[in-house]
């Protein structure tokens, strides 16, 4: 069985990684530091003794995307887990890095999800983890670009699943929706949390026990899933503006 990770550096992904490994999973990771890359392949080829393959590519770049596919057809499962984010108020944000965002957390994902999916239900068999947040269910003022993006995420990943499953196909799509998780993304984001975070060893654990079981929402900790139960019932305006107000809190 091969699975292959994008985002897997550090954080989450890394983590997945670590926790697929030692399933005897072979491994394929993706992200843009080399030496990040080479020191978690030789940790888990020497650990697992496993076959661990990685490719250091920019995710913003829609031609290495399609590469990286025709490079790795042959993949039992896809985590889309690549993500940016950043602080601020929109009109005052970096367009480029706002830019960056869209291509890494949407076009990447979109394009590696179509990809791999076409070639999925063909072989009628396969497994899709798109990393979302519990931003995909809110309105996100302050962070307005990487909370669209999850949205997107959730939203596409919905459709999905409602038309694998017209189509008697047993593929198998999951979105990973996480509150705060103590990764580097924090610090690019350029935010920090009041509110407990998890770790992402906890949400990797959590997030595969999940996964294997086919569970389409895969929602880790108690006050997170109490956030997605009663999004439903708050006024979108009201939600904007808890939102705003939590968003403040966690300015660095």
């Amino acid at each position: 069985m091969r699975v292959l990770i994008t985002g897997a550096s550090s954080g989450i992904g890394r983590d997945l990684a670590r926790e697929f490994a030692k399933m005897n999973y072979d491994i394929i990771l993706v992200a843009k530091n080399i030496k990040k890359l080479e020191s978690l392949k030789t940790e888990l080829v020497e650990k697992y003794n496993i076959k661990v393959k990685y490719y250091s590519i920019d995710l913003c770049d829609e031609k290495e995307c399609i590469s990286l596919y025709e490079k790795e057809k042959n993949i039992d499962i896809l985590i889309n887990n690549a993500g940016l984010g950043d602080f601020g108020f929109f009109n005052k944000t970096n367009l480029e890095k706002d830019l960056q965002i869209i291509k890494t957390d949407i076009i990447a994902l979109h394009i590696l999800t179509k990809l791999y999916l076409n070639n999925m239900i063909e072989k009628n068999k396969g497994k899709i983890l798109n990393v979302a947040s519990i931003a995909g269910f809110l309105p996100g003022p302050l962070m307005a670009t990487y909370y669209a993006s999850k949205n997107y995420v959730v939203k596409l990943s919905e459709a999905i699943r409602e038309e694998i499953k017209k189509q008697k196909s047993d593929v198998q799509i999951s979105v990973l929706c996480p509150g705060p998780v103590r990764t580097n993304f924090n610090n690019v984001a350029n935010v920090k949390f009041e509110i407990s975070s998890l770790s992402s060893e906890y949400v990797a654990k959590y997030t595969i026990k999940k996964f294997l079981k086919n569970k389409f929402y895969i929602i880790p900790g108690f006050q997170i899933k109490c956030v997605k139960f009663f999004s439903k019932f708050i006024p979108t305006p009201i939600l904007a503006k808890c939102t705003y107000y939590m968003q403040k809190r966690k300015e660095g």
